[in-house]
């Protein structure tokens, strides 16, 4: 990507050395005489970066910054002063400006100046790219809750659109922290039933007595405590959806009444005679492996097939890499908004550290640790520093050791070697796996130079 700079200062020899030594850096560069000009220049072009002088006629370096930090805030400025206008020029920086040089200008310092403030523009449109795509995500009509651009989200999504609007008895299953109830959410939204209540349950943090009184209702003195009639969460489902979340945790017992309910709509109340009958869609979820339950003797085989007539399956984190920045730059904006910090996002090296750790706690640890990233940041993006010792030292184990200070594009070279290496050359499974198309895949690889490594696994792939 090339980058547009615009030099602006009234002095047409300044302008045109300046002009000159940025197009051999590799810059495309404009120029304007003064402050109304470059404003101009502003809205005929997307200017990445501005050097600007602070005594100009017309409008002045300071007039000038103040207008673009209020049009254009992700556009950096850099000001040119005189020693005598030091002190000016410190205090555009308090008023917005990215840094300052003194005439005459360094050309050595002047480069370096420019490609951190270009580093810096540059971050800040990769943020907000994941931001736009966040928002478009969250609109989307199926699972808005839910964020995920890669493969396996996608057949997560789809399943949630095929089944919604039916009747069907759904299992999802997954690790702790993947978002099982989020799926649940999403059913229920997209479903005819979506007026009427959706009913959450977790069954793991109820004691089998308080599970049996909780899901069916007690009536009056059917036991101690028992002061009055009380509704279960069942009754109270009524016309709408139960979301019995831990449903592997539950007691043979309870398991038959679910079952009765499954099958014949109807149940009683604890210490009541009178069979109440209710129409309710019953979604499920777990972590454990059910089948194995049933086989142990632990879970009703009968109940199992009921439940799973739809199983929903969520990925872990770590098998969908590519959505890791997406769902931080989402976490990053909510917990901002919630502390009062301008925290914008995160920087390259920040980026690899999450992607390369194995997030044994899945999306609910990763949304734990922007939290706490953004409340002890100290700058507008997240540093590595920032994150907590358990993402920043990661293990090799089954993972890809990524050097800590090495450039982003070594950094990606590694990435794409080692999953080609773990895939055995198969591009069509690597891409899956890192969350990108297959013609970008390709792309990196001819640039990366690494065809060659992989061209015999590549036509063995195509044959």
């Amino acid at each position: 990507m090339r980058f547009t700079i615009l030099v602006v200062d009234d002095e047409k020899n300044i302008r045109s050395g300046l002009a000159k030594a940025l197009t051999m850096d590799g810059y495309d560069v404009e120029q304007a005489e003064d402050g109304q000009d470059a404003m101009k220049a502003m809205v005929r072009n997307e200017i990445d970066l501005i050097i600007a002088d602070l005594r100009m006629p017309k409008m002045s370096g300071d007039e000038l910054l103040k207008k673009v930090v209020s049009a254009y805030p992700t556009v950096p400025v850099i000001i040119l002063t005189g020693h005598g206008t030091v002190d000016n020029a410190v205090e555009a920086m308090r008023n917005g400006a990215y840094d300052f040089l003194t005439k005459p200008v360094n050309l050595e310092r002047l480069s370096l100046l420019v490609k951190r403030a270009l580093g810096r523009r540059e971050l800040a449109r990769k943020h907000q790219e994941l931001q736009d795509e966040v928002s478009r995500l969250e609109r989307r009509k199926t699972g808005g809750e839910i964020i995920g651009r890669s493969a396996p989200m996608d057949k997560v999504f789809e399943l949630i659109e095929q089944v919604a609007p039916t009747r069907a008895s759904v299992l999802i299953t997954g690790e702790s922290g993947t978002g099982k109830e989020l799926v649940a959410n999403a059913l229920h939204a997209q479903s005819p039933r979506r007026d009427a209540p959706l009913v959450k349950v977790h069954c793991a943090a109820l004691s089998e007595s308080l599970l049996e009184s909780e899901l069916f209702g007690h009536e009056k003195g059917s036991f101690t405590g028992a002061a009055g009639m009380r509704k279960g969460r069942f009754e109270l489902a009524d016309g709408g959806t139960i979301f019995l979340d831990e449903i592997g945790e539950i007691d043979q017992s309870t398991q038959i009444k679910i079952l009765r309910v499954l099958q014949e709509k109807s149940f009683e109340r604890v210490g009541g005679e009178n069979t109440l009958t209710v129409d309710v869609r019953i979604i499920t979820a777990t972590n454990k492996d059910l089948k194995a339950e049933v086989e142990a003797g632990r879970f009703r085989e009968d109940l199992y097939y009921r439940l799973n007539v739809v199983n929903i399956h969520l990925p872990s984190l770590r098998d969908r890499p590519g959505d890791v920045a997406l769902l931080a730059a989402r976490f990053i904006k909510e917990s901002a908004e919630e502390n009062g910090k301008e925290v914008l996002g995160l920087e390259p090296k920040a980026v690899m550290a999450l992607t390369s750790y194995r997030w044994p706690g899945n999306v609910r640890e990763l949304r734990n640790v922007m939290e706490s990233a953004v409340v002890l940041s100290k700058g507008t993006y997240i540093t590595v520093e920032d994150l907590p010792e358990q993402v920043t030292q990661r293990s090799t184990e089954n993972g890809i050791l990524i050097p800590l200070g090495i450039p982003m594009a070594e950094a990606e070279k590694i990435i794409i070697r080692s999953n080609l290496n773990a895939y055995g050359g198969n591009k069509s499974r690597t891409s899956e796996a890192l969350g990108i198309g297959r013609k970008t895949l390709h792309r990196k690889i001819h640039d990366f130079g690494l065809e060659s490594e992989f061209l015999q696994k590549s036509q063995k792939e195509d044959t």
